[in-house]
């Protein structure tokens, strides 16, 4: 069979995909990325937000009219928390989950025969056992993506994620370093080390390990091979966590540490577990021991209850920790989590307003982030062709064009940054 992806929400599910695809080209099946080819479509959904679900559906419902003779599969997030919302919709033949893979390939690989699969979904809250998948892609990226764990046990107020991944799981020492020890062999230059919530790894193993120790430890065996953190938590970044890792030159400097706000009132009601002091402190450690480092965060405006000296409160700590990159969400109601609950409730039109105050700041400092790296030396990762330049990654993932044709996607060059270009810099090779 001819089978294409289409993949909505985090690169955990990006992950997932490209572990489906993997199991599938080996079992003698046909990727394309041509829908309109297909035998069957696969859509792994997300559910972080209201608004991610009504995007799946809605996605799932162009696919269904717009490639009538294709089955419609459909896994991930939503399907998990919500999969009568799927089963409404025309055309699907298949529902999954978050688990079982090989089941759902299974049920893939015999998709003519089924005409509905009333799928009744595990309780996530219950798994105990990390679900190991291949790492890698089919399609030569230069990056590749290692899932080292799975589930969140944090609870945050406006989160549903827990109840659809369950809680942590994480993949042993061992097989993450062989999975790298397979990305290196298909000529991957930088692997992003990723999860849904990566400072909790190890917590469920034993003997007990740590982030910290991972990542030394991949570092230490690969070290021609650049690596990229996910998304941490804020508490991670400790004295312990700069010293033992700064000594790496392959880890690369950049850390998203997700905020949500800046306001310790707020970060109370979204049950987040630092105030924004213990996050600054995250911040300063990582400029003190990662000299030109990258931090980028995620920041939710509107939430229930915020007040404008609250965010007020939010835009003068996000100018003070000067993030070279952000992510500005207005808060959407996720029905299940108890934030959809609460009483006063932020206007759309308030929430639109604010999320325009945020992102203005948020130009301005990515905008003094990159003019501070005018005329340094930095080592490009080059992954493609992009209107006639040819574009890549600084260590810090500064976005950078060259006008060159003497480039070979995977390259590692040397690179003089000019002036700002597009949603980067332009660069010229030394």
């Amino acid at each position: 069979m001819k089978i294409a992806f289409h993949t909505l929400g985090c690169k955990v599910n990006q992950f997932e995909t490209q572990a489906l695809e993997l199991i599938l080209a080996q079992r003698g099946h046909s990727i394309t990325g041509e829908l309109s080819e297909a035998d069957v479509i696969v859509v792994n959904t997300c559910t972080v937000t209201s608004v991610s679900d009504q995007k799946s559906r809605r996605t799932i419902r162009h696919f269904a009219k717009l490639y009538p003779n294709a089955r419609i599969a459909v896994c991930g997030c939503l399907a998990q928390i919500n999969p009568d919302s799927i089963k409404s919709i025309d055309g699907v033949s298949l529902i999954a989950g978050t688990s079982d893979r090989i089941a759902f390939v299974d049920k893939i690989e015999v998709i003519n025969s089924v005409n509905e699969y009333n799928f009744t979904p595990d309780n996530a809250l219950r798994r105990k056992v990390f679900e190991d998948l291949p790492a890698g892609g089919l399609y030569g990226h230069t990056r590749a993506m290692l899932k080292i764990e799975d589930g969140c046990s944090n609870f945050c107020t406006y989160c549903i994620i827990p109840y659809s991944r369950g809680p942590v799981r994480s993949m042993s020492p061992a097989k993450a370093l062989a999975e790298c020890s397979k990305l290196r062999a298909q000529g991957y230059k930088e692997i992003v080390v990723t999860g849904i919530e990566i400072s909790s790894y190890g917590k469920d193993l034993e003997p007990k390990t740590n982030l910290i120790d991972i990542i030394s430890t991949l570092c230490e065996a690969f070290g021609d091979i650049r690596f990229r953190l996910g998304s941490i938590e804020p508490r991670t970044i400790t004295e312990e966590f700069c010293v033992k890792l700064k000594s790496f030159t392959n880890l690369c400097p950049h850390f998203h540490l997700s905020l949500q706000s800046g306001c310790d009132e707020t970060l109370k009601r979204m049950n987040r577990k630092y105030d924004s002091e213990r996050f600054f402190e995250s911040v300063t450690l990582l400029r003190e021991h990662f000299p030109g480092c990258a931090i980028t965060t995620d920041v939710i405006v509107g939430f229930p209850g915020e007040t404008e000296e609250e965010f007020s409160q939010t835009l003068r700590f996000i100018e003070k920790c000067r993030f070279s990159s952000m992510h500005i969400f207005p808060y959407s109601k996720r029905n299940g989590t108890p934030a959809a609950k609460m009483s006063d409730q932020i206007m759309r039109a308030e929430k639109t307003t604010r999320s325009r105050r945020a992102i203005n700041i948020a130009k301005n400092m990515e905008a003094e982030f990159l003019s501070m790296h005018k005329d340094s030396e930095q080592d490009v990762l080059f992954e493609e062709m992009n209107d006639g330049y040819w574009t890549g990654h600084t260590p810090n993932y500064i976005r950078v064009y060259v006008d060159s044709r003497d480039i070979t996607k995977n390259d590692i060059l040397r690179v003089r940054i000019c002036e700002p270009f597009k949603d980067g810099v332009l660069g010229e090779i030394l």
